[in-house]
């Protein structure tokens, strides 16, 4: 799907200087490539490649607004271009913070300057297909998915999907997501998913990203936000090991109400708060061990028990939001191994967490759903000529 884009011409404004632009090398100066270090800061460089610090402040000052060197990381490269003709003075400093963009601070007449370039970009789409075998997110990655856009949709499924119940080996997915790439056709990186299939044994799931005013969301076929007012798996990539109801407890040895869900995981796994709220209780509590109790804006409850430690920052009266890191799996209190207790309280009294069913955040209507009804159209059209991690340009 192609648009035609026409810019009409405003009314004449006072003409502005253009912006500096990076010089070619000349003759009389040295190129020296350097390559960061774990540990390495881009002061470090420079002095250790004989760069005055007094000449260095400047110009790494005039690179802070675009590329501020903390974020500086092993196997940059960094260009010094010098001048022997004046002692080695430096001329020039060029990086590339990643594929296609770079970051050039010069010595010009008025002083040192910055400026930033970017690669003319081209948007592919690119078809992945799977099938579940057992940790979804390495699935994922197996049917050619990037690891941190896997780990996004794992998450975000989080709000729709039982992975201990629905999701079983066998099922299968599809998801297309973006792919851009430069003029010779090199990769520069990778962009959103925008669509992703799950054929379960008991129902079909479709999902699809739609931009909006408060930014990127994910719908239904039917423009029903998967966002839920809460996670069906406050973590990732667990089993659960006991359900609600009576049953024998472990360490106590008598039979008693289980009044959450245990899920099974390795000590240290992040644990996300089910919903936005703020920490109502937090420390040992007794059996419980080191506790998190989150209020939500509903009045409802959420408590995350047996955990090794708490997120950083985290104390009483802090403010979380959904899908927020706020402890680690343990095994504190009465457990016998590492795992999440999970409850979730309503009007007083604990309620299963795996038949709850959370509501939809959002449901569009009019231009909004249109459009994206529109959007859903043309990438279906694409999907319908496209094999297993084949790409197809797309232009807006």
């Amino acid at each position: 799907m192609t648009f035609l884009a026409v810019f009409l011409a405003s009314p004449a404004a006072p003409a502005q200087p253009d912006p500096p632009k990076a010089s070619p090398v000349t003759q009389t100066e040295a190129v020296r490539v350097l390559v960061a270090r774990p540990g390495d800061t881009l002061t470090q460089l420079l002095v250790g490649a004989g760069v005055e610090p007094a000449e260095a402040r400047p110009a790494l000052s005039a690179l802070a607004p675009i590329f501020p060197p903390r974020r500086l990381q092993p196997g940059h490269e960094v260009t010094l271009r010098q001048d022997p003709s004046r002692e080695d003075a430096l001329t020039a400093l060029i990086l590339e913070p990643a594929p296609g963009r770079t970051v050039t601070v010069m010595r010009t007449p008025s002083g040192w300057q910055a400026v930033e370039e970017e690669s003319t970009r081209h948007r592919h789409l690119v078809y992945a297909q799977g099938e579940v075998t057992g940790a979804l997110l390495h699935d994922l990655e197996r049917a050619g998915l990037p690891q941190a856009l896997g780990l996004d949709l794992v998450r975000m499924l989080g709000h729709a999907v039982d992975f201990q119940r629905e999701l079983q080996p066998g099922d299968g997915f599809t998801v297309l997501f973006e792919r851009f790439r430069d003029a010779e056709g090199g990769l520069l990186r990778d962009g959103d998913v925008l669509h992703a299939e799950f054929r379960m044994s008991t129902r079909r799931l479709s999902l699809w990203r739609q931009e909006t005013a408060n930014g990127p969301e994910w719908f239904d076929e039917n423009g029903r936000s998967l966002r839920r007012n809460f996670l069906r798996t406050p973590l990732d990539g667990a089993r659960v090991s006991s359900g609600f109801g009576q049953r024998r407890h472990p360490v106590l040895g008598f039979t008693r109400m289980h009044q959450g869900i245990d899920f099974a995981a390795p000590t240290g796994t992040p644990v996300l708060a089910a919903a936005e709220g703020v920490v109502e209780r937090i420390g040992f509590a007794g059996g419980y061990g080191r506790l998190i109790e989150l209020r939500h804006p509903d009045g409802s409850m959420t408590r995350y028990a047996h955990l090794s430690g708490f997120a950083r920052g985290m104390q009483l009266g802090s403010r979380v939001g959904q899908g927020e890191a706020i402890g680690r799996v343990g095994s504190s209190g009465l457990a016998t191994g590492p795992h999440l207790h999970y409850e979730i309280v309503e009007n007083g009294r604990s309620v299963d967490p795996a038949i709850a069913r959370p509501a939809a955040t959002v449901q569009l209507a009019g231009a909004e759903l249109e459009a994206f009804q529109r959007t859903r159209t043309a990438i279906l059209a694409q999907i319908a000529h496209l094999e297993p991690m084949q790409e197809v340009a797309w232009a807006e």
